[in-house]
């Protein structure tokens, strides 16, 4: 099983899941917005020029994804879990 890199802004609550290589740095050319009514929050897909998914950015992530999940992610704020 392949390790995914998830990083977690908890002031922000926002939480971004990496599907490229840890070391890559791949430019995003497209965003596609998703807003959907049902779930209450915003998920972001990014995606490269061939159309290559890269990552996708959880937004209300703490409702929206595993707290075990939220734990182990590479934190972006100031405060440390």
């Amino acid at each position: 099983m392949a390790d995914l890199k998830v990083t977690y802004d908890k002031t922000a609550n926002a939480a971004y899941v990496y599907f490229t290589e840890p070391q890559a740095r791949v430019k995003v050319a497209h965003m596609y917005p998703c807003d959907p009514v049902d779930v209450d929050g915003m998920i972001n897909l990014d995606f490269d020029e061939d159309g290559r998914l890269l990552g996708i950015e959880v937004l209300a992530a703490s409702s929206k994804l595993p707290e075990y999940l939220l734990r182990s992610a590479e934190r972006l704020d100031t405060e440390r879990a």
